[in-house]
């Protein structure tokens, strides 16, 4: 579940809500959280709560509130995921296969070359990151990219973010 919002509740702990993507979490379960932060950390779920009702699990569709044990309102922040440990893990590089949009389509109306520094947004959050690399699909290097081609680029990104194959 990637976290949208965090929120500190008087008397019982800090509750991180979002929409759950996949599978199901219940009360009692250990969960990681990833992204954002020098390592990933294990908690327990100690509520499960969507719209003011308190429930034993939520599944995949859901958008609930996770109190999670021991965890500080400063130590849990929109983008972070919480999930299965062990089902995903943070990154700071990838390489991707993009198309980039051309003017007319709402996109850029000039090339840009290795280095340049977008936002990259993954589920809740953005995060700077550089272009290191760019190739063409045939796997030679290129100097540039031209708004309308289909690219492969590697990129790091100056924070770790839950990210798998896909």
């Amino acid at each position: 579940m990637p976290v949208e919002d965090v929120f500190s509740i008087k008397g019982r702990g800090t509750v991180g809500t979002g929409r759950v993507e996949r599978g199901k979490v219940r009360v009692g379960e250990d969960v990681e959280v990833v992204g954002l932060a020098k390592e990933t950390r294990k908690t327990v779920v100690t509520g499960v709560e969507m719209f003011n009702k308190t429930l034993d699990d939520g599944q995949a569709g859901d958008n609930i509130g996770l109190l999670l044990r021991g965890v500080e309102k400063k130590d849990l922040e929109r983008g972070q995921v919480v999930a299965a440990p062990g089902s995903i893990t943070p990154h700071t590089k990838f390489h991707s296969e993009v198309y980039v949009l051309t003017k007319e389509e709402g996109g850029r109306h000039t090339p840009f070359f290795a280095g340049y520094r977008p936002q990259f947004y993954f589920r809740t959050t953005d995060v700077t990151g550089s272009v290191h690399a760019l190739m063409t699909r045939e796997g030679k290097n290129a100097e540039m990219c031209m708004p309308g081609d289909n690219i492969a680029m590697e990129v790091e990104i100056i924070s770790p973010i839950a990210m798998e194959d896909g």
